[in-house]
């Protein structure tokens, strides 16, 4: 290889991390929701768009701002749901297991939903 060939392949690798890194970082909502559950049953669906603040049941309180999502008040004894990295991400959850609070992003396209179980 001449020196030339090097300092290419060098710059496409260096194009290729800085354009993963970047995607990485950028948040995929432009089509994601918030799905609340407690106990299993929905509780509600929230887009990532709109900031707000959302008391669930009398236990918890989440936060979406600027399509981050974050457990911010807890009643159960470990606040672990409170210490949890917030999501911003597609498949991305938080979960409060005394409360049976589940937080989960998911997408809004069909495709995305869970498969049905045929069991035959």
């Amino acid at each position: 290889m001449k020196r030339k060939d090097l300092i290419l392949f060098a710059v496409l690798l260096l194009l290729a991390g800085v354009s993963f890194i970047i995607s990485r970082m950028m948040p995929e909502k432009s089509d994601a929701r918030l799905e609340i559950t407690i106990d299993g049953e929905s509780y509600g669906s929230y887009s990532l768009g709109d900031d707000q603040t959302i008391k669930i049941g009398s236990t918890n309180v989440c936060r979406i701002e600027n399509g981050v999502v974050t457990m911010t008040e807890a009643d159960c004894p470990d606040h672990i749901c409170v210490k949890t990295k917030p999501i911003d991400r597609k498949g991305g959850s938080i979960v409060c297991l005394p409360n049976r609070v589940v937080l989960k992003i998911i997408g809004t396209n069909a495709s995305d939903e869970e498969p049905e179980v045929i069991a035959g």
